[in-house]
């Protein structure tokens, strides 16, 4: 049997008892709950402004807020969320006083079976409420609808030559609101639509004249007779008119078929009819469609926008007119929104959009642009005129991206961040887009990181190590792959810097220990270099873990050498002597690659008297004809000779780099000219 969802709650307390008092007696009474505790009063109208709440509980003794600030709060951010007042005691009057600032009720703790009775009987109004309101609004959608059908049953079209409107019909006469075709005949094109949309109108027109446009629509906002500006849908075909091309310029007439009116239908119930935007509930869940589909191409971003100052603009039209200009603020977005893109109204003064566009820059443009036409309009209020200005908050998605929370939570803030600089701009948090497209690409790595630690599914590749100075000692570097469900290799390059942020290098290594040790009893190589990350390098428990690994492998330890990586112990020099005297008690042998970049290699070398040292790849890089660089590797060498360590040159990649190296004193060599560590599969 399914389960009945969670009621989304809203607990406003500074006792977390207190919410789990109301998580019991709910689910007690068959009323499964998921409470947001708000211990803080400052937060709560960006809580109501973010959590699709079904209720609001305000315990009113603890002194937190004062009742009718909270109240008011409600009315401004959720005015359809039902409220109880939670008492320590209570009696007519409280209750009274409760219903009187706008309550549903007052309850109290110490009476669970009233507080179920009365929290069942408020959700069963709340979402009847909620069903009516759909209702209604299909109902009048329905009634538009029918309206359509009757009085929209030709195109409005316009024949246009050099940019002119030579003839309109009488449907193209009566849209843009004129009285006779005099009126019309004559005029530019251009004359009837806002000048943002004429440089597409005129390529399209070009386009059209030289046979280049196929039935694409247009979208543009109309300059009506009556001052409005509607946005519409329109096409364009190439014709004659007295014997010469022209430009058919048509508007559709409504389509009257049942398809079309029940799509109009489905949409209208699901939005919020003074704003013509989704609610806030089914847009969240036509954007959780939109994202489990991969983008057709570009890039996809949620943009949060809200009117700056809203609160001086309700001093201005009073609190009973605010939606007003909030319908009309609504309109104005709604003809900038382009085909495809997602509009919902998000609680309160606050919509949401989801923008798919070619760059990110085209959809920083797009906002930028309905910032300038919000400061450049004058919003009609009854009687009122007045301009103000909006804030839009980018939250940019990044491809692999499904569920909407971290993208919309970064447009939130960022239009708050925007507003606390003195809005009328467009914002974008610094860290967004980067963080969001690391914390998603991790979540993936992450999986297939430990799904591959538990199947196997790591592999360890050999690269040898050739001696410049006589007999091959049979020594290998060691490096790790691994191979996805379909058994095809990955580099370390892509899952490693997830591993070593997500606490998954300890793993790992300890994988490549115990394969290295499997080999080193089965074919006994003169030497294998294993490498250590910086958090095996600080692993506490990593000395006893290999003392037992020891024991039971039965290996000779010096045919194992750890390598840590110089900018890692050198940030950890403490670390890294303890490690490395801990394994030369077990006779382990240890070794510094990537030496040679570093601020003090002396002191490094001093302090942990390496076995091995590797020099730094990045010098190797023209090192034939570069006698700077020579002149570093043979101070190196020297220092490393200082300390009886022998010498390795690591991605050495031609012959005269070799030869080089061979007169510097350097005694090993490894790289892609030596060999590629693909070749050899270890285990």
């Amino acid at each position: 049997m399914k389960q009945p969802a969670a009621v989304p709650m809203i607990a406003l307390t500074r006792s977390q008892d207190n919410v789990e008092a109301i998580n019991k007696a709910l689910r007690n009474a068959g009323h499964p709950v998921h409470v947001t505790w708000l211990p803080d009063a400052r937060d709560l109208g960006d809580v109501l402004t973010q959590a699709s709440a079904e209720m609001l509980m305000l315990f009113a003794d603890e002194g937190i807020v004062d009742l009718a600030s909270a109240m008011d709060f409600r009315a401004r951010f959720a005015p359809e969320v039902p409220v109880l007042v939670v008492r320590d005691k209570l009696d007519e009057n409280a209750i009274a006083e409760a219903l009187a600032l706008g309550a549903q009720d007052a309850v109290t703790l110490g009476n669970i079976k009233r507080l179920q009775l009365v929290v069942g009987r408020e959700l069963r109004t709340y979402r009847l409420d909620r069903a009516l309101a759909v209702t209604l609004t299909s109902a009048r959608e329905y009634k538009l609808q029918l309206q359509h059908v009757v009085e929209g049953s030709t195109d409005a079209i316009a024949q246009v030559q050099e940019g002119i409107i030579v003839d309109a019909n009488p449907a193209w006469i009566e849209l843009f609101g004129y009285s006779t075709a005099d009126e019309v005949t004559g005029t530019p094109l251009m004359d009837a639509f806002d000048a943002d949309d004429h440089v597409a109108i005129k390529g399209a027109l070009v386009a059209c004249l030289q046979g280049k446009w196929s039935g694409h629509t247009l979208h543009a906002s109309a300059l009506l007779v009556s001052g409005h500006t509607p946005s519409l849908e329109f096409q364009l075909r190439r014709a004659e008119f007295d014997g010469e091309p022209c430009v058919q310029v048509y508007v559709p007439a409504q389509i009257a078929n049942e398809d079309e009116v029940e799509r109009r239908l489905e949409e209208a119930m699901q939005c919020d009819p003074a704003t013509g935007f989704l609610y806030r509930r089914f847009f969240i869940d036509k954007l959780r469609e939109r994202l489990s589909e991969p983008a057709k191409g570009g890039v996809r971003c949620l943009a949060y926008i809200e009117p700056d100052r809203y609160d001086a603009v309700l001093e201005d039209v009073g609190i009973m007119t605010g939606e007003d200009f909030l319908t009309d603020f609504a309109r104005l977005l709604r003809e900038q929104v382009q085909e495809g893109d997602l509009a919902g109204r998000f609680g309160g003064n606050g919509f949401m959009l989801l923008l798919e566009r070619g760059t990110s820059r085209d959809v920083e443009a797009f906002a930028e642009h309905v910032v300038q036409k919000v400061a450049g309009e004058m919003f009609q209020v009854g009687s009122q005129s007045l301009s103000t200005t909006c804030t839009i908050g980018l939250g940019p998605v990044p491809g692999e991206v499904r569920e909407p929370e971290g993208p919309a939570s970064d447009a939130f803030n960022a239009n708050r961040q925007g507003r606390d600089l003195g809005g009328n701009r467009v914002q974008i948090l610094e860290h967004t887009g980067a963080v969001l497209r690391l914390q998603d690409a991790d979540r993936s790595w992450v999986k297939q990181i430990k799904s591959a630690l538990m199947e196997n599914r790591f592999r360890l590749v050999q690269q040898p190590i050739a001696s410049l100075v006589g007999e091959d000692l049979g020594m290998f570097d060691v490096l790790v792959r691994m191979l996805d469900e379909q058994g095809q290799e990955v580099l370390p390059s892509l899952f490693m810097p997830a591993a070593e942020r997500n606490d998954l290098m300890k793993n790992i290594d300890r994988w490549v220990i115990g394969a290295a040790m499997s080999f080193c009893a089965s074919r006994k190589p003169g030497a294998l270099f294993v490498r250590l990350s910086q958090d095996s390098l600080s692993d506490a428990s990593l000395p006893a873990w290999l003392a037992s690994q020891l024991k039971s492998s039965r290996i000779e330890p010096p045919r194992i050498v750890f390598q840590i990586r110089e900018e890692v112990a050198g940030h950890q020099i403490k670390e890294a002597a303890a490690l490395q005297k801990a394994l030369r008690g077990m006779k382990f042998r240890f070794a510094i690659e990537g030496f040679g970049l570093g601020r003090d290699t002396e002191q490094l070398l001093s302090h942990l008297s390496p076995d091995f040292v590797k020099i730094h790849g990045a010098l190797m890089q023209g090192l034939s004809g570069d006698q700077d660089k020579q002149s570093r590797v043979k101070s190196l060498v020297d220092l490393a000779h200082s300390c009886k360590a022998i010498t390795i040159g690591e991605r050495v990649q031609d012959a005269n780099t070799m030869a080089v190296l061979w007169q510097l004193g350097v005694e090993f060599i490894q790289g892609y000219f030596v060999n590629a560590p693909e070749e050899v599969v270890l285990g």
